[in-house]
């Protein structure tokens, strides 16, 4: 076997005294140990390749022993355990989305900056957007991850330039690195690490398109950041990355925080969005029951004045259900709705009233959502995310507080505060703080002093008709909870209008689920330091007006965290 043999002329060519390496390999070549059979450097090179290669999500390395394209597409559907029926149609791309094709397969492995090999089963592109919204696979989140493949539309072109984008941003940042790594460790984001991302993006987006980038740059990093971390797209929005930027009301994190560099570059913010969104407890509505028949106002009127003699409960819930479209105009009527508690005044001694009249509005099986589902799917969410808050001294005693039961340690519980139940909610009011409300209102509100605003406690004993008298004149009804401590509670009221309606149950989870329901039964708006829980609950637990009412970025980012 000559040398000539095993090697082109054109290498034989290269070997002189400065290539000795070259040297010593042809003379191993030639050696009695490879005459047995044919040899190469391809043989040599690809013996013992490993190559990183990409499914969906998954990453993993293969060993190539054969450098044919069928060969890698048979160890690749090994590897990823992939489904007969889509080995099929299965491709191979580079990491420019470029198709590697089998006359160039052993070519494109030789290069040493071949990169990560991607497998895509072109089946699974082909999803249409509103099924793979819907699918409990969610197939479009799996190929956001893979949108640098070449996409079969323009809307996945669109999503793979933008992961793309937003992929090189964060590696050739200083910090976004890390925010890749916590997202592949944890399917999310801490507080800290989106704030770090966001600002790393918006930074990059300024220098390249200064400081008033276009709508669809904007959109296009939003929609990039989705596509690149599947989990923190929002699934009850429409395109699920409005909580980084809206177009429609110009707000999101990225948003805000361009319009923070803008101002500190002294120059004129855009003016906000004048479109409202409909959605809410003051919005009109038809009932969701049938009414069992519809009274004149003659009617009406005998009907009310019976029911404020009445010593029958039945017969004033069934009378209350027969005026409740009358009722419901009023509230949304500016000159009647401050006497709606003086027209119908036994809502003030008849426990039951305001779940009777949502149930009309929403139907039983919306009704039971929060009281079924806060136990067994949100509360313990909620506590593992206050875990990740800042370690005040407020949010541990919370913490503490949810983790203990009265028959366990009631000493202790009285030290912390309030029950299991209400600690989690309060903790949830952490996690959606209030906004700020702009220039010429009040500065930010504090977590504490919101929580004022959502429940009261007073002693047992003390007159409650004292207390009312002596409150700020507010419509936005509030838990007044009575007791000999905030663990120990007897009775819970919803105060509305100076007016304290006794709760149907002295459980302070069924007695938030009431408060909740008084905002849509008297059409009242939402506490502004509370909007973004009473939203949250509104549309994640109760799913009322989804896409609807207006949200905050930050309820829609929680809800992703929770619901994904």
């Amino acid at each position: 076997m000559t040398l000539e043999w095993l090697v082109p002329p054109s290498v034989l060519r290269q070997v002189s005294e400065e290539n000795s390496h070259w040297l010593r390999l042809l003379i191993l070549l030639s050696s009695e140990r490879f005459s047995q059979a044919p040899f190469s450097f391809n043989s040599i090179q690809f013996s013992r390749m490993l190559v990183r290669v990409k499914y969906k999500t998954e990453q993993k390395y293969i060993k190539i022993t054969d450098v044919t394209l069928q060969s890698f597409l048979k160890l690749g559907c090994s590897k990823f355990n992939i489904k007969e029926e889509l080995q099929k149609d299965l491709k191979v791309y580079d990491e420019s989305g470029t198709e590697i094709e089998d006359d160039v397969f052993e070519d494109f492995l030789k290069d040493p900056n071949c990169g990560i090999l991607k497998l895509v089963a072109i089946d699974e592109t082909q999803v249409s957007p509103d099924e793979s919204l819907n699918s409990s696979a969610d197939l479009s989140s799996c190929d956001s991850d893979e949108t640098v493949i070449m996409p079969p539309n323009k809307r996945q072109r669109q999503e793979c330039k933008a992961e793309s984008m937003i992929e090189n941003i964060l590696l050739k940042k200083p910090g976004g690195d890390r925010v890749i790594k916590e997202y592949t460790r944890t399917k999310m984001l801490t507080d800290a690490t989106r704030r770090q991302m966001v600002n790393i993006l918006t930074a990059e987006m300024t220098e390249t398109h200064g400081t008033s980038p276009p709508r669809d740059v904007r959109e296009l990093y939003a929609k990039g950041i989705v596509s690149l971390f599947p989990y923190l797209k929002d699934p009850y929005s429409k395109n699920g990355y409005e909580h980084y930027y809206d177009s429609e009301s110009g707000s999101g994190y990225l948003a805000w925080r361009l319009k923070t560099i803008q101002r500190k570059a002294s120059t004129e913010s855009p003016k906000p969005s004048s479109s409202s969104c409909l959605g809410g407890p003051t919005s009109k509505r038809p009932p969701s029951l049938k009414i069992d028949s519809q009274l004149n106002e003659d009617q009406i009127r005998e009907a009310v004045s019976l029911m404020k003699h009445s010593s029958d409960e039945a017969l004033v819930k069934q009378k209350m259900r027969l005026t409740f479209n009358y009722r419901q105009k009023m509230v949304h009527d500016p000159q009647k709705c401050s006497d709606m508690l003086s027209v119908f005044p036994r809502f003030k001694d008849v426990k039951g009233l305001i779940e009777q009249d949502f149930v009309l509005l929403f139907g039983e099986s919306t009704s039971a959502k929060f009281l079924e589902k806060w136990p067994t799917a949100f509360k313990d969410k909620v506590i593992h995310q206050s875990k990740g808050l800042s370690h005040s001294r407020e949010v541990q005693e919370l913490i503490e507080a949810t983790e203990l039961t009265v028959e366990e340690n009631q000493d202790e519980v009285d030290l912390l505060g309030w029950d299991s139940d209400l600690s989690s909610l309060i903790l949830l009011l952490h996690l959606l703080p209030p906004s700020a409300q702009g220039r010429k209102k009040p500065g930010k509100m504090s977590v504490t002093q919101a929580t004022g605003y959502l429940v009261v406690f007073i002693k047992a004993g003390t007159n409650i008709q004292e207390h009312l008298d002596s409150t700020e004149d507010r419509r936005q009804p509030y838990l007044l909870a009575v007791g000999t401590a905030r663990s120990r509670i007897h009775a819970f009221y919803i105060v509305v209008d100076k007016v304290a309606i006794p709760c149907k149950a002295a459980s302070s989870l069924c007695a938030f689920d009431e408060l909740f329901k008084a905002h849509f039964v008297f059409g009242t708006a939402y506490c502004e330091s509370l909007r973004n829980l009473y939203t949250f609950i509104q549309t994640t637990i109760y799913k009322i007006d989804i896409g609807k009412v207006k949200e905050s970025p930050r309820v829609a980012e929680l809800r992703a965290r929770f619901v994904q």
